[in-house]
């Protein structure tokens, strides 16, 4: 006899497994199918986040980090450090270590919450009226399971380039450059948005020379052009080489290489000879082999499941939240998503504004923001005042060697309601969670100005530049 759940879950990323997590919490009977593998043929919880995604990246940038500081800035604290040497082995092994400790976590929260794991592949195969019916296979023997309700969280794979053959070894995508075994002497990433940045800024900290080609003219486009351009000064001078508008006519890999020809923004034509190569342009969702179309649903043409506000599909007691549907492909949107719901589920009216997901860029400093840029807000017509202030001016920053970039807000000219914050500094990403949580309750600038701040700590520029919103900032 089939098994039969409340809810099913397929796929255990952050979407998928913080859903599974909050449904069984509310008295749910959940199972999650998954079915990846880890390079060891070992199956893990977590998708592509835990373990080759948002965790190992952050390990990564944590590890060159310290290695760039030992290196070259711990001389202007009157520590003189000498023979610094790397062991990428190690490194790697760090990095490998908290992933396994972090799926490990998921597996133990699991059994707390008394969840199944369907261990293989989830493809529908029908629907009837006791709900849908999903075939796992690939681990043994073939079974089929019922759920009431169901919640698609396949999340989403690296988009590759079909001049561009990915064999993670020279050429390689997110997850081949998370464990390349050398430094290479060059390296081009193909694509600047958050990963190749995130990717580029390790490998150009551990000592390679780093070149970025990015297709579109402007700068992260979807970042306040403010923040944009610190960003570009900011790792320009890193050592980053960072070419914009260019278009790449050809990508030739050998065994001890690649070769790069494009036609740079004045219509030049270059080539790159590089030691390997990171495609890093963007990410598509997992929809395919799902079993869709035997239960009359479909993904659009872009491979998204349309959703409503909600995450339902057009189908009853079909939900698909994360990566597989609109908005930015973010692990905490998806979190939110999941929990979203499975409170649903449980006919709860929880909510979620999609205009307070935060992001976050993990270069050194980090770039975070929530909300509208202040190029949005113009093209609405909308009537704004400004205020920013520099980290230079914080005692914090000076002190712990980290005085790069400012805090930008944006306010309605009116009411002063808060419409979006922009960072970039050192643990941006941290900050910017005040940011989220006044824009929650639809705060003012003179709310966040108003309320008292640690001294001295990085947070003070937060107040100060709500101060200068309104132009009576205290420390410039």
């Amino acid at each position: 006899m089939a098994k039969e759940f409340d809810v099913i879950v397929i796929g255990a990323g952050p979407g998928g497994y913080i859903a599974a997590i909050r449904a069984a919490q509310l008295g749910k009977s959940v199972a999650v199918v998954e079915k990846w593998r880890n390079p060891s043929g070992t199956l893990k919880l977590g998708g592509t986040c835990l373990n080759v995604g948002c965790i190992p990246s952050k390990a990564l940038l944590a590890s060159s980090e310290e290695f760039e500081n030992a290196a070259h800035h711990l001389g202007d604290h009157g520590i003189e450090v000498s023979g610094v040497q790397l062991d990428i082995a190690k490194m790697l092994a760090r990095k490998d270590g908290i992933v396994e400790r972090m799926t490990k976590g998921i597996e133990f929260l699991f059994r707390k919450n008394k969840i199944t794991w369907l261990k293989g592949h989830g493809k529908f195969t029908g629907r009837s009226d006791g709900g849908y019916h999903i075939e796992v296979s690939g681990e043994g023997e073939t079974e089929t399971v019922t759920g009431k309700n169901v919640i698609i969280a396949t999340g989403s794979k690296a988009r590759h380039l079909p001049f561009a053959l990915v064999d993670n070894r020279i050429v390689a995508d997110n997850e081949g450059a998370l464990s390349f075994d050398s430094v290479p002497k060059k390296l081009v990433v193909i694509g600047a948005g958050v990963i190749g940045l995130e990717l580029g800024s390790v490998w150009r900290r551990l000592g390679a020379e780093v070149t970025v080609l990015e297709a579109l003219p402007t700068f992260l486009a979807s970042a306040d052009e403010a923040l944009a351009k610190e960003a570009l000064k900011q790792l320009t001078k890193q050592g980053l080489k960072i070419n914009l508008g260019v278009d790449i006519s050809e990508v030739k890999a050998s065994e001890n290489g690649v070769t790069v020809r494009y036609r740079d923004k004045d219509g030049g034509d270059q080539a790159l000879e590089a030691d390997r190569l990171i495609v890093s342009v963007g990410r598509v969702p997992n929809t395919d082999n799902l079993g869709l179309e035997s239960i009359g649903l479909a993904a659009n043409e872009r491979g998204f499941i349309e959703v409503d506000d909600g995450c339902r599909t057009k189908l009853p007691n079909l939900y698909a939240i994360g990566d597989v549907v609109r908005g930015p492909m973010l692990a905490h949107k998806a979190e939110d998503e999941g929990v979203m719901v499975a409170e649903l589920i449980d006919e709860q009216k929880p909510h979620i504004d999609y205009n307070c997901v935060p992001w976050v860029i993990y270069t050194e400093p980090e770039i975070a923001w929530v909300g509208k840029s202040e190029q949005q807000l113009k093209a609405e017509g909308r009537d704004i005042k400004t205020g920013q202030f520099p980290f230079l001016a914080n005692g914090r920053a000076l002190g712990i060697g980290r005085a790069e970039g400012f805090v930008k807000m944006i306010a309605d000219a009116n009411t002063d309601e808060l419409l979006g914050v922009h960072i970039i500094s050192s643990n941006a990403s941290d900050l910017i969670a005040e940011a989220v949580v006044a824009m929650e309750f639809k705060a003012a600038s003179e709310d966040i100005g108003r309320i008292c701040h640690p001294h001295p700590s990085l947070s003070e520029v937060m107040r100060e530049a709500a101060l200068a919103v309104d132009k009576r900032a205290l420390n410039m």
